[in-house]
């Protein structure tokens, strides 16, 4: 049946081709955070090198695997971030014309680096065994992810490693990004999806290194698994002592967030949240991105009444918009800062990895268009990722929504001696929706504290605000479109992870090995 089926795939052409392509791209994106239909993955991707392997025997592979390719990406992008649409439907009066091009220019965007990693799979070096087209494509795949969370300024939103995040059932595969990376993880799940293609030939000895490749494909990620449970069976949940942390929630809509008339209303909540009754009192207040709109470092009034939420003794961390003259011009920067009860501003963190289009316009004086985040102009970047500590608290790195997604970047490059020991996440996920943006941005931000070791304390508007361990669990957590707190204990960090001593030179460097495997394979057949 499975050859049966592989070979349908092999001898479709022209726009028979491309539409199985968009709708084996589209299926994959149901792998991906919040649906977690990971299986669907061993059926997309042997399809795609099926598709693939069709192309071979026509006219200009090339150009055929670059437009196949780039309809399976565009299937699965423009599925999986769907969301997109929902910071252009706040304001729709001002943004909403703008859905037509974003979503499916975003996701046509995307889908250039799938489709020029169809079209390398298809050069010649890598020859026409399935086995060695299979291992091109997975580290083709990671190659070329990795150029995508980095070029023009980088979106590595839904990484194929993504897959195994934010759900109970992945969580012991996701302790590999400890050591890969989430980029090699990734690179190891299309190895293991993608392998399954081998199956569908009907050679005898073809059939007998399919068995072996079909072994591949479920032994692997099921050895990650018993590796991952094994790791995290062994770990003791160690807190830090003498620290309490309150994440305020207020869950106010994006719509309403800068309306005038309710900005001393907004100020009260997160007050009166802060406030409330406790079995203990925390040390430390959290608010999340831009919680008040009021600009704090250069509001005292409003700033004292903010520190009225702040313990005993403690301080607040909230994220707020900062206005400053820089050479001589006002400049606005969305910023983190740290009040104490005495309201002085201790600490301030800008963020540096901005939000194209939505903080700022690339490009503005050539494309006709405003950032989604009201206001006029844009906002200036801060210099980088920052170690920040405060009195009670362990040294921490902070991250400003956007900034959790970028794997290797998220402390600053300084001697383990000095390193951070958790990462603090404020965010404002109203703009992105109810249903998978934010369910995405977590499940990323969770892959973040895995990776470094780190536990990750994250504080959002309208939700998701969690208490993650080093391990990707979460500790305690609110949903989404809920008013409240969360109050718990900092998890202990663990001793820096392989990834966070080498970075993306490890997925790098698998994604050139796998490159050069393939390439040996193809030799060793033809000299055989």
């Amino acid at each position: 049946m499975i050859a049966t089926f592989a070979d349908r795939l092999r001898g479709l052409t022209g726009w028979s081709r491309l539409l199985a392509a968009l709708a084996l791209g589209s299926l994959s994106a149901l792998a991906f955070p919040p649906f977690h239909a990971v299986p669907l993955l061993w059926i997309a991707l042997p399809g795609l090198v099926w598709l693939l392997e069709g192309i071979d025997t026509g006219p200009r592979p090339f150009l055929h695997a670059l437009f196949t390719g780039f309809w399976f990406g565009f299937g699965q992008y423009f599925v999986a971030l769907h969301w997109i649409v929902e910071p252009m439907l706040v304001d729709p009066a001002r943004t909403a014309w703008m859905i037509p091009f974003a979503w499916p220019g975003l996701a046509a965007l995307l889908a250039v680096f799938t489709a020029l990693v169809c079209a390398a799979q298809s050069w010649g070096r890598f020859g026409t065994a399935v086995i060695s087209r299979v291992v091109a494509l997975a580290g083709l795949w990671t190659l070329f992810e990795m150029l995508r969370g980095s070029l023009f300024t980088g979106f590595p939103w839904n990484l194929t490693g993504y897959i195994w995040a934010g759900h109970a059932a992945g969580l012991p595969v996701l302790q590999a990004s400890a050591v890969l990376g989430v980029f090699g993880l990734g690179a190891v799940t299309v190895l293991a999806a993608a392998m399954l293609a081998v199956l569908a030939t009907r050679e005898m000895e073809a059939v007998r290194r399919g068995v072996l490749a079909f072994a591949v494909a479920l032994l692997v990620p099921g050895l990650l698994w018993v590796g991952g449970a094994w790791r995290l069976a062994g770990s003791d949940g160690a807190v830090v002592e003498d620290v309490r942390l309150r994440i305020v929630q207020a869950n106010i809509a994006q719509r309403d967030k800068w309306r005038p008339e309710l900005r001393r209303r907004h100020l009260d909540t997160y007050i009166a949240l802060s406030r409330s009754p406790a079995g203990a009192m925390p040390t430390h207040v959290i608010w999340p991105e831009t919680a008040v709109p009021f600009l704090l470092a250069n509001d005292v009034t409003a700033r004292t009444e903010a520190a009225r939420a702040v313990p005993p003794g403690g301080a607040l961390v909230t994220g707020s918009v900062r206005s400053a003259f820089v050479g001589g011009q006002r400049a606005l920067f969305n910023a983190l800062l740290v009040i104490d009860d005495k309201a002085d501003v201790l600490s301030v963190y800008d963020k540096a990895h901005l939000v194209p289009f939505g903080e700022y316009v690339p490009f503005r004086d050539i494309l006709p268009v405003d950032k989604v985040v009201p206001g006029q102009g844009d906002f200036t970047p801060g210099p980088g990722p920052q170690t920040l500590a405060i009195d009670g608290l362990p040294a921490f790195s902070a991250l400003i929504c956007y900034e959790a997604i970028f794997a290797a970047a998220v402390v600053p490059d300084t001697p383990t001696s000095q390193r951070p020991t958790w990462l603090l996440n404020l965010t404002n996920d109203a703009w992105f929706g109810n249903f998978a943006g934010p369910r995405q941005h977590f499940a990323i931000a969770t892959t973040r504290a895995v990776e470094e070791g780190m536990p990750m304390v994250r504080a959002a508007n309208t939700g998701i605000s969690a208490v993650v361990d080093p391990y990707g669990r979460v500790q305690a957590r609110l949903g989404s479109n809920v008013r409240g707190i969360v109050d718990a204990e900092l998890p202990a960090a663990l001793e820096p992870t392989l990834f966070s001593r080498w970075g993306n030179l490890i997925p790098l460097n698998l994604g050139f090995a796998l490159v050069f495997v393939a390439m040996m394979l193809r030799r060793r057949r033809d000299t055989a």
